[in-house]
């Protein structure tokens, strides 16, 4: 079966990419697979890209095995999907995380991790499977539990330039990306993680998931307000003053 886009997912897509510059001629781009419906998702866009886009780049697919993805692994629950595509699967191991495991150094030791593969294989872009309703999450967890105003963005450039990382499907919906899913019959590898469920992201996604069926078109404004901040009518506190009042 050959995997299509339609008109007004690739509008979304394109405009994507097009307002925030992420691919160049010549682009090496790693692409971090974990095995979720959404990760697996923008493998099938960017080999579709690839094909039709008027840049010619490189991608390569590697999943970092924490040792969650149930039985097979991922040579037999991702590699399989992603050869739907034509794309083949690179797996490296985890490495071991110091202390006890916890969802924030998982991930901090996984990006490190996938800072080092770029580096090694010479490329210039990590793609990440995020789309707009990870960004609005972000944004409200940050607002609810470190008291800041800031979210993922679609390309994050580090290093002094020297790598980005980009999300392609920042103006996608969950809505769309899981019906790509479901046309592309991709199945999405359950995590094993103790953690998986009982973290801050998923209890923020139901409150905003409830709040949506009330309020359907506040998911439009809540990620309009990520570009639309009005400084001056924001907090802005003199912290040397401030400081010498409390001492």
């Amino acid at each position: 079966m050959k995997q299509t886009i339609s008109q007004k997912l690739s509008r979304k897509l394109g405009r994507a990419m097009h307002d925030y510059a992420m691919f160049e001629e010549g682009d090496r781009i790693l692409l971090a697979v974990s095995g979720g419906v959404d990760s697996l998702v923008l493998a099938g866009i960017l080999k579709i890209w690839q094909a039709r886009a008027p840049i010619s780049f490189e991608l390569r697919c590697v999943h970092i095995d924490h040792g969650y993805t149930g039985e097979g692994g991922p040579e037999r629950t991702i590699a399989p999907q992603l050869a739907k595509f034509g794309l083949s699967l690179e797996i490296h191991g985890e490495r071991e995380i110091p202390g006890e495991r916890s969802c924030f150094l998982c991930a901090r030791h996984r990006r490190s991790q996938l800072f080092d593969l770029a580096a090694k294989y010479g490329c210039s872009k990590i793609a990440f499977g995020h789309h707009r309703d990870d960004l609005i999450e972000t944004f409200m967890l940050n607002a609810f539990y470190c008291g800041s105003i800031s979210t993922m963005l679609p390309k994050q450039e580090l290093f002094n330039g020297t790598l980005a990382l980009v999300r392609p499907m920042a103006y996608l919906d969950k809505a769309d990306v899981r019906a790509l899913a479901a046309d592309w019959k991709l199945q999405p590898v359950s995590s094993l993680c103790p953690f998986a469920e009982e973290t801050r992201r998923e209890r923020v996604r139901c409150f905003l998931n409830n709040f949506y069926e009330e309020e359907p078109q506040a998911r439009d404004s809540l990620f309009a307000a990520l570009s639309n901040v009005r400084h001056d009518y924001l907090l802005k506190v003199n912290h040397e003053v401030a400081h010498q009042k409390h001492s």
